[in-house]
């Protein structure tokens, strides 16, 4: 299906978010909207999916202009949106959820509804167990759900909304699989991103956003410099971390255990010093998050010490770890780091001490003014959190940490921010360090940890490496490790086995929860 957005304009209050936007995408092609977080992509989309009506403007779509208040008329004139965060039913089934929105008799022929699943399963190749509940699903597996879904209900436009983020390589190479097979059929796919090598390696022609203006039009492949020029405006330099003075120990653990459900690992000893970042690199669950978990003092030990610039935690209530100095930062930024519903100037509230039993809202006003200018917060005071892009969300919860901290725990730091946000995040932890700060921190992408950590810890299989050097590793051998070759430095110039250095590399590209 041909698809024409000709001056499409949308304002949020005083925010143009989309201003007079036209694009086309042809039937049968995968096109990219590419931009930073909060250039107005996912707004423009949400016109489209009927999520959001827009304030003027026109919508063809085969050349028949069509009006979409709702969902529901985007589903009948057969587009339908996969969203980062697949909106679907985590207590019921698979196969329950593949039947939401489906007409016909509540007692509609099962069989039927089966086989139409399994033969669209096995189309795409997906591997889903019809019985499963949906909640214990990876997010690649409810994204391919919801594809399905959408499918079956006659979706001849899908739009994709940044959906790599927090999937693993072999379920990105399915969904693009999936992406150019729907191309092939004859339907259109808009794919949403900020990721550079994902628009190149799958679309055939983006359109670039800025500000909530297109600023170009252009075939693919691109070359990456000409992007960035165009998304930001400007070129982008990375910071760059100075050596750390490893004089003095900041973290000290001795004879701990991480413990969950599934794993057991001991800590004989690890000590961190003062300034130092330390990367942890593993695969999903493999035991990152339960280590920065018992830093923080969310997570005890049954055994062993926890000291933090020479003060024993041990055992402490998690307001000692507070009173100590650390600060955490969770993945999930909704669920776990803000408070949806919650505006910035209460989320400021919350994390300023009482002087009394009143709130002064006037200084508390000041105070989130100061943040949002210092953070550069692309909101204002009661702007509610959830309706930050990622980029701003990520900000305001830097903006809420403690100055100073003696330890800093972060868990994806840059997951879902572009290339600009990302490199902002780490001037502000690169001057933390500088200010005598220890960071401790998880991430999906082995560029961002060989980039910035000092030294960098290998989660595997129930196992845990030593501290080691950035510099004695490469991406190739942190794969390795990361794929269970712990012996991968002592055997640099052997051919790895399993897996390949770039399966390694991708593999460890998901929701890494810890």
């Amino acid at each position: 299906m041909r698809v024409e957005l000709q001056d499409i304009s949308k304002r949020f209050g005083t925010v143009q978010a989309n201003d007079r936007i036209s694009l086309t995408v042809e039937a049968g092609s995968i096109h990219g909207l590419l931009g930073e977080n909060g250039a107005g992509k996912s707004t423009l989309v949400k016109i489209l999916s009927g999520f959001i009506t827009k304030d003027s403007g026109r919508l063809l779509l085969d050349g028949r202009e069509t009006e979409i208040r709702t969902p529901a008329d985007a589903m009948k004139v057969g587009i339908g949106m996969l969203h980062q965060d697949p909106l679907d039913f985590p207590p019921l089934s698979v196969l329950e959820n593949f039947m939401v929105g489906k007409s016909g008799s509540l007692l509609m022929a099962r069989s039927r509804v089966v086989r139409q699943f399994r033969e669209l399963a096995a189309q795409f190749n997906f591997d889903l167990n019809l019985y499963a509940k949906v909640g214990n699903l990876t997010v690649g597996e409810r994204q391919q759900l919801e594809i399905l879904r959408l499918l079956s209900l006659g979706v001849n436009t899908l739009i994709l909304d940044e959906p790599t983020t927090g999937i693993s390589a072999a379920q990105k190479d399915a969904l693009f699989a999936a992406a150019r097979k729907l191309a092939d059929q004859g339907k259109s796919v808009i794919f949403v991103s900020h990721k550079l090598e994902d628009v190149n390696q799958l679309c055939d022609r983006l359109t670039v956003m800025r500000q909530g203006q297109v600023v170009g039009n252009l075939p693919v492949p691109c070359a990456e410099a000409e992007l960035i020029n165009l998304i930001f405006g400007h070129e982008l330099a990375p910071p760059v971390k100075p050596p750390t003075q490893r004089d003095q120990i900041a973290l000290d653990l001795e004879n701990v255990m991480l413990i969950s459900d599934r794993l057991q690992i001991r800590i004989d000893r690890l000590t961190v010093n003062q300034g130092e970042v330390v990367g942890l690199a593993g695969l999903e669950g493999s035991g990152q998050q339960l280590l920065l978990q018992l830093c923080a003092g969310l997570l005890k030990t049954p055994t062993g010490q926890i000291c933090v610039n020479g003060q024993n935690l041990t055992q402490q209530p998690y307001p000692a770890y507070l009173n100590g100095g650390i600060g955490y930062s969770p993945a999930d930024r909704l669920r776990e780091g803000l408070i949806p519903g919650l505006t910035i100037q209460e989320h400021v509230a919350l994390r300023t001490p009482a002087k009394s039993w009143f709130i002064d809202w006037k200084d508390i006003l000041d105070k989130t003014q100061r943040s949002i200018a210092l953070f550069n917060i692309r909101g204002k005071p009661s702007s509610t959190v959830e309706r930050l892009s990622g980029g701003n969300q990520q900000r305001t919860q830097l903006s809420l940490l403690p100055v100073p901290l003696n330890l800093l725990l972060m868990e994806q730091p840059t997951r879902g921010l572009d290339i600009e946000s990302t490199l902002w995040v780490w001037q502000q932890l690169i001057a933390r360090c500088e200010g005598g700060t220890t960071i401790l921190f998880t991430s999906s992408d082995l560029d961002e940890i060989m980039q910035y950590s000092d030294r960098v810890i290998v989660f595997s299989s129930g196992k845990m490496s030593q501290p080691i050097d950035a510099s004695q590793l490469t991406v190739d051998r942190l794969g390795q490790m990361i794929g269970g070759r712990f012996d991968a430095l002592l055997n640099a110039d052997s051919p790895p086995d399993y897996p390949t250095p770039e399966i390694a590399k991708q593999s460890t590209k998901q929701n890494v929860m810890g």
